[in-house]
Formats: structure tokens, sequence, C-alpha cells
């Protein structure tokens, strides 16, 4: 792994304004022990031990950058239902900014239900609409959008997509619009339905299986082929007209398209529990860094190292910063 030559400390992202836009989740876990299989089905049953809510989606990354020391402002659609009002409430009790949080009569909150036992997820439960916004939420959304840009001195803007139907090339393309006039920069989790759509993008941050059901590759995490990474990189540069490429490896680490510079950043072998989160992770790192003029190249570093760290715990969880405060000590080039 690459050393860092610059000192990260607690302070370094410290109340930078960061705008989150994006799908939200509501993310919902029932966590019980097995000691028998059903005579019903050759399904484990699981004996009922607690119950958990968590925020997921866009809302994870808030937490993430409200653990970094920065302040998240999340711009989203909930239903309007009980599951958007405990999405509302857990946004209250973590202290998150919840002014932007729109609400939907025509569709549900996005809820994922994870059934785990002995640390390891059985099966997930999904209760979602993922059509687009209605023409009216679509305006409201655009409206919520530009007043927060108007009335918060905002750092950088995080697209964070989860094919939920938040996020439309229309969203897409005033949200850049309006961070151009105010020289704001931009980052971008995308997925396949509007891939390319993210024009004038600052960073954009897609994963391997994203490269390859985006632009029709196959490349392979475990036999990589770094030209064909270079090559997908300078593509989406090309089409995007954004500055850099970030592509997530997973246990092979992170890919880098920058101006004249393609680099591959390995990661350390670790205890993986749970692969949960850890884009949200990377991508809220990579963001700060970029609102607080630290290199590209350290930005992935450090993001590097935070997305790993989260692979150690279960369940979809932030990053903790006293952790990677230690880890990214260690990589300090003196």
């Amino acid at each position: 792994m690459q050393s860092l030559n610059t000192n990260f400390t607690a302070d370094t992202f410290k109340d930078i304004d960061v705008l989150v836009l994006g799908d939200v989740i509501l993310d919902h876990y029932l966590i019980g022990r097995v000691e028998r299989i059903s005579p019903e089905a050759p399904v484990p049953v699981v004996i009922h031990e607690r119950e958990e809510h968590r925020l997921g989606g866009a809302a994870n990354v808030a937490l993430n950058l409200q653990a970094l020391g920065a302040n998240p402002h999340l711009v989203s659609v909930v239903g309007n239902d009980s599951n958007g009002s405990l999405f509302n409430t857990l946004m209250e009790q973590h202290q998150i900014n919840a002014s932007g949080i729109l609400a939907d009569q025509t569709r549900p909150t996005t809820i994922k239900t994870r059934v785990l036992a002995r640390n390891q997820q059985l099966f997930r439960y999904d209760r979602e609409l993922t059509s687009p916004l209605n023409d009216d939420m679509v305006e409201a959304l655009k409206l919520a959008i530009t007043q927060k840009l108007d009335t918060v001195d905002i750092k950088v803007i995080i697209f964070q997509d989860y094919n939920k139907g938040i996020l439309s090339p229309e969203i897409i393309d005033h949200t850049i619009q309006e961070a151009q006039k105010r020289n704001i920069p931009t980052v971008a989790d995308p997925k396949k339905a509007n891939f390319l759509a993210y024009k004038g993008i600052t960073l954009f941050k897609p994963n391997l299986k994203e490269i390859n059901e985006g632009l029709g590759l196959q490349i392979q995490e475990q036999n990589l082929d770094l030209g064909a990474l270079s090559k997908a990189a300078k593509y989406i540069q090309d089409q995007l007209q954004c500055t850099h490429v970030l592509i997530t490896l997973g246990a092979k680490g992170l890919f880098l398209g920058s101006p004249n510079n393609y680099q591959h950043f390995p990661t350390k072998e670790r205890q993986v529990a749970d692969v949960c989160g850890a884009g949200d992770t990377v991508i809220s790192v990579v963001a700060l860094g970029v609102a607080s003029n630290i290199s590209i190249q350290n930005s992935a570093i450090l993001a590097n190292i935070a997305g790993g760290q989260v692979c150690e715990k279960i369940g979809v969880v932030p990053i903790n910063k006293s952790q990677l405060l230690v880890e990214s000590a260690q990589l300090l080039d003196n």
C-alpha cells in the first residue's frame, strides 16, 4: 500500500459543509441465533434476539461525513408512511439536518430487512418502489437543492445513486449546473441506469461491476487488467468531461484515473465481515479530500484504508475516525 505524504488529523475535515443528494434507505436488522433446520423447508429457524433500524443509502454517507467531522446536509425523498417517520426520527437522533428530506404521498420509504445469525447474513427482504419521481416531486426536489445551495456554504456535493428513482438525468443536470455556477466540486457514486448522465462532474466513482455494466466490459476482479481499467477511465473522462475517475475494486483496492496519471492502489489483507456500506465510506472520504484540497492520490489512500476498515464490521456502519487516524498515521511518509 502506498504511503501518505500529508498529515491527516482529527481536524482535517472539521465543519466542512457537504450536500448529499440521492436515495435514502432504512436499514432494518433482525438478529438472532440458529439452532435447527425447519421441518417445513430446508431453511434455518432463527430465534429472535434483537431488532435494529439504521440509516442507510445516502443517509449512511451522511453518517460517514458526520463521523469524519463534517456537516452533512441530506436532500432526498421518503414515503409519507411510518418508515418515513422512523427515518426522520433516526436523523434527529443522529443530529443530522433533515430539512431537505421530502415526503412523497405516492411511494413508500425504501427499507431493506436483513436477517442475521452467527454474524452472517441469511437473507435480505426489500420493500421499495424504483420508478422515477413524478413531475411535482422532481420540481420540489430541484427547489430543495437550490435552496440548500443558496443558504449553506456547501464545499462539495455528493450524488449517491442506488437506483431507487430519486436521481434522474434532470435532477443530475440541474444540480451540476447549480454547482458550476458556484464553483462547487461534485462527486458521484453512480449506478447503471444513469451511468453517463453526470456530464461536468468533478470526480466519478463507480465500482468494477458498474464499469462492466455501464460500458459493456468484462474486467475481472481476480485477474485485473490494468490496461483495460486505464482505457475505461479515459473513456469516462472524455464522455463526462470529468477530472478524476476512481474505480473501487473490492478486495483489490482502488484504481484512479486522473489527467495523465493512471494508478492502482491495492488494499491490505483484512478479515472481511461485511462489504455493505464500504462504497459509502469511500465516497465520503474522497469527497472531503476534494473539498479540503488534499491531493487526489492522498484522498484515494485514505479512502482505501477507510473502506477496508468498515468491511471488518457487521452491517452498514460508518467509519470510525479514531481507527482511521491510527492506521493512516502508520502510512505517513516522514
